[in-house]
């Protein structure tokens, strides 16, 4: 039998099997969907929301189900935005933003809005404007992480009806116009010409106590000096009163003569060539200072 005539009759017995297992195949092919990691699917069954895909193998009624959108589940980052805002005290600045989010929930995304990223854009815009209305300019500048965070709050919110966490919210820049510029660097002179006036005065002020408690300290260290001068002329006294009240009138002799014997002494101290005047008496203090020690 030859081979054309084999497969003709072969197909005409077998061709409902044949039908069938295509059909089966074509089931099978179109009711297995494979989900990548990084996205979500969304389906469809006539035109309503079935059932939404996770990362994996997933099985779906074949013809009646039907992938509508496959949605990335990857964080996202918005093109950096600019806009004006003015804050409380009337200056006018440029804030430039940007937002990171990522959609958790694609069913409310795909069915709620639109245009994600415009969505979020204006809505940035927005609080952006409302939270910097609320401060003034030097707040702006020193609370920039307190003003980042109220945004990324407010956002959240905001968007959370859309199935969609925003993950970051950060200012980037905040811009001034020229003549602003010009007024705080004036300010910021005016005040760093301030800061080295009052530096300057506290210096001088300190200056002033250190001396105080030195010329105090002086004093009482000369205080005390002179206690201990007087201190031990009261007990050299102490002693001449009482070698006086023992040894009579020769005792006060000896001590004035000594101190006679001292003085002439120190007037021959020094270097160089000196004339020194002696009293007439010199030479008898000498001789009754020696006698006194003689016991004469």
């Amino acid at each position: 039998m030859p081979m054309d005539q084999f497969l003709a009759e072969f197909f005409g017995q077998n061709i409902l099997y044949l039908l069938l297992a295509v059909f089966i195949v074509v089931c099978v092919m179109a009711g297995v969907r494979i989900v990548p990691q990084s996205e979500k699917f969304v389906v469809e069954r006539l035109g309503r929301l079935q059932s939404v895909l996770g990362p994996g193998i997933n099985f779906i009624v074949p013809f009646l189900d039907r992938v509508r959108h496959q949605v990335s589940i990857l964080e996202r980052q918005l093109p950096p935005m600019t806009q004006d805002a003015i804050t409380s005290d009337n200056v006018l600045v440029q804030v430039e933003t940007s937002v990171f989010y990522r959609i958790i929930e694609p069913e409310k995304t795909v069915y709620r809005i639109r245009d994600v990223d415009a969505a979020i854009s204006t809505t940035v815009a927005g609080i952006v404007r409302s939270e910097i209305g609320r401060m003034e300019l030097d707040q702006v500048q020193a609370n920039r992480s307190r003003l980042i965070e109220a945004v990324r709050e407010q956002v959240s919110q905001q968007v959370d009806d859309w199935g969609i966490e925003v993950t970051r919210a950060e200012i980037l820049d905040v811009n001034l116009d020229q003549a602003t510029r010009a007024a705080m660097l004036q300010q910021l002179n005016a005040e760093r010409a301030r800061r080295a006036q009052v530096t300057e005065a506290e210096g001088k002020k300190r200056s002033v106590e250190l001396q105080a408690d030195a010329d105090l300290y002086a004093a009482e260290q000369e205080a005390k000096a002179r206690r201990v001068l007087a201190d031990a002329e009261a007990y050299a006294t102490q002693v001449v009163a009482g070698a006086i009240a023992e040894n009579g009138l020769e005792a006060a002799q000896y001590q004035v003569a000594l101190k006679q014997v001292e003085a002439i002494s120190k007037m021959g101290a020094g270097q160089g060539n000196q004339t020194v005047v002696l009293p007439a008496n010199a030479l008898d203090a000498f001789a009754d200072a020696f006698k006194m020690l003689k016991g004469r």
